[in-house]
């Protein structure tokens, strides 16, 4: 009897022995499947998610913050290119409105005559001063067709010219005065009548205002001309000083 129950005693403590292991086994298993919560790993991945997205938007925002300042960079170059630009365009424009003025201001001289329509002239036993009466240009009327003078308005450089036609026999000639002083002498000598005789002279002067210019024919000499304008005067100012 006593040795029945101390086997009892024996396999119900084998019994409590294996009930704890298997109440231990089970706590590991509940730790271990505490551990491995789907859920849990469900906010460890998107909390991961979280930190990977917060780091591309910070890198996004650096790169844009970089090209901000970038194209400020370039806005304040362009704005200073501009700025230049304009500076230069008001820079040409006072330019402009300085030369045209310039050009508005500066006299403007050109004439253009021819003698007469009454055909030979001389030869006669006097110098006589020639008058061309067809006057086809004369701006700044600095030619009088009544004396057959030019008259500089301005100090300036000037260039004229002079054609001289003849065809009968004998000499044919013009000297150039200017005031009073005879500065060119020209002459031809035609030796049969009808037969046509030309020449042309120019010449580029320095001269003040009120200096004069004419044309003489010479004792004994003769020119010609008539509606076709063989004999004719002209000039112009090719600048001012």
């Amino acid at each position: 009897m006593r040795v029945v129950v101390g086997l009892l005693l024996l396999l119900l403590g084998l019994c409590g022995s294996g009930a704890q292991g298997e109440a231990g086994g089970l706590g590991e298993v509940a730790e271990i499947n505490q551990n491995t919560d789907p859920k849990h790993a469900a906010e460890e991945s998107t909390e991961q998610t979280t930190k990977q997205t917060t780091s591309d938007v910070w890198t996004e925002l650096r790169a844009l913050r970089d090209m901000v300042v970038e194209l400020n960079v370039h806005m304040e170059l362009l704005q200073r290119e501009n700025s230049d630009l304009q500076t230069r365009l008001s820079s040409s424009e006072s330019r402009t409105d300085q030369l045209e003025r310039e050009n508005a201001e500066k006299p403007k001289v050109a004439f253009y005559t021819a003698l007469t329509n009454a055909g030979h002239l001389g030869p006669y036993n006097t110098d006589i001063t020639l008058k061309y009466s067809k006057v086809f240009t004369n701006i700044g009327n600095a030619y009088n067709p009544s004396t057959g003078f030019f008259t500089a308005p301005v100090k300036g450089v000037y260039y004229l010219q002079f054609t001289v036609f003849g065809f009968k026999a004998g000499y044919i000639a013009v000297h150039v005065y200017k005031n009073n002083q005879r500065i060119m002498y020209n002459v031809e000598k035609n030796n049969e009548d009808w037969v046509h005789q030309y020449f042309t002279n120019s010449l580029v002067l320095e001269l003040t205002a009120g200096d004069e210019i004419h044309l003489v024919l010479p004792t004994s000499c003769s020119i010609y001309d008539n509606s076709n304008n063989y004999s004719t005067f002209s000039g112009s100012l090719l600048f001012t000083l």
